[in-house]
């Protein structure tokens, strides 16, 4: 019978986790379309570009607001097992509040950890899938900037000429190996530049050691400076703020290959971030399923349904407030980044601890 009862618990439970995940993702659908056909509406393509792009696009979405999903599923499950009258069936065959709540959210925290290690994985290489395809159409295509393998890659376009710039990594606020080349509007080699480092705090760039490759009626002309500037679209702040969307790497990427992602010149403050915001997840769906338990455990008077429902919305939103207000303390290096990330989990486990402690009461 025991066995019964856990199947009946989970099959349910699960079952209105998923609808609401397909409400959610038909929303994001709905919602992000919009935008695609908005961007796509002067290029030709197929109709249906945007609605693949969209499709690949949402899971990642849905990923983030997971614990927001969890928590509203979660509460109307247990708002319809109450009403039903289950509840009170659950507890003669020896299921108090306290069982039931542990089973529901240690349910969720395996899911925070399949979603991690299974979903995750496939969401990030649609997200890379979908700004690849993106970028190809992209048709503000003067000023580029790409970072893979090879280094950080700069396309610029300037008023008589172009210009490509490579370097081997990012490192604080400098450029290490830095190559740039100004071709003409015909794509010919006017000049090379060559330097050990570039500082790069404005969009005045300041090269150190550098040697100078002017390339004029196939004669070249060589010289070597220990300071040159330049003036350039970019500078560190705009550089960095377009990597700090980690989207792209999912959480085996961050576990297997951190310190090489570091050595990439990926800014190892956002890499923690990214990990450890990751590494929350499966605690943050427990605690969002408990705090639905907390609130619909309480009393078995159908007429609190209400009552509960926006109880419940204002203090999911809170928690959520909570959490941005934490990250951006530690952004802004008030706190430290891993507390401000473990801070809004710790303060929650507390509260729904005593919240536990009066339903096991009942």
């Amino acid at each position: 019978m025991n066995k019964v009862i856990l199947k009946y618990l989970l099959q349910n439970f699960l079952k209105n986790f998923l609808i609401f995940v397909a409400i959610f993702y038909c929303f994001g659908i709905l919602l992000n379309l919009f935008e695609e056909v908005e961007f796509f509406k002067n290029i030709e393509t197929s109709f249906f570009t945007p609605l693949i792009l969209t499709s690949l696009i949402i899971p990642s979405l849905i990923v983030k607001i997971l614990p927001f999903i969890i928590f509203v599923s979660s509460m109307v499950y247990m708002l319809r097992l109450r009403n039903s009258k289950d509840l009170l069936t659950l507890k003669v065959f020896g299921y108090s509040n306290l069982k039931i709540f542990f089973i529901l959210a240690f349910t969720s925290f395996i899911l925070g950890w399949l979603t991690l290690f299974v979903i995750n994985p496939i969401t990030s290489s649609m997200t890379k899938y979908y700004e690849t395809t993106k970028s190809n159409y992209s048709r503000d295509i003067d000023h580029l900037i790409l970072f893979n393998k090879n280094g950080l890659w700069i396309k610029e376009n300037l008023k008589s000429k172009q210009r490509i710039i490579s370097a081997t990594k990012p490192e604080k606020n400098n450029l290490l190996n830095i190559v740039i080349y100004h071709l003409d509007n015909n794509s010919s080699l006017l000049e090379k530049i060559v330097a050990k480092k570039a500082k790069i705090i404005t969009k005045e760039w300041e090269l150190q050691d550098v040697i100078i490759f002017k390339f004029k009626e196939n004669v070249v002309v060589e010289s070597r400076k220990k300071k040159h500037t330049i003036n350039s679209n970019y500078d560190y702040e705009k550089i960095n703020n377009l990597f700090k969307n980690f989207d792209t790497l999912s959480f085996l990427d961050l576990l297997t290959n951190y310190n090489k992602l570091i050595e990439n010149g990926y800014n190892s403050s956002f890499l923690k971030q990214s990990l450890h915001t990751m590494l929350s997840l499966p605690f943050f769906l427990f605690l969002m399923t408990a705090l639905a338990a907390v609130l619909t455990m309480n009393t078995l008077r159908k007429s609190e349904n209400f009552k509960f429902i926006i109880v419940g919305l204002i203090s999911s939103i809170a928690i959520f407030y909570f959490k941005d207000l934490s990250l951006a303390l530690g952004q802004t290096d008030k706190i430290p980044i891993i507390l401000s990330i473990w801070a809004p989990i710790l303060t929650l486990s507390f509260l729904i601890f005593i919240g536990v402690l009066q339903i096991n009461e009942k």
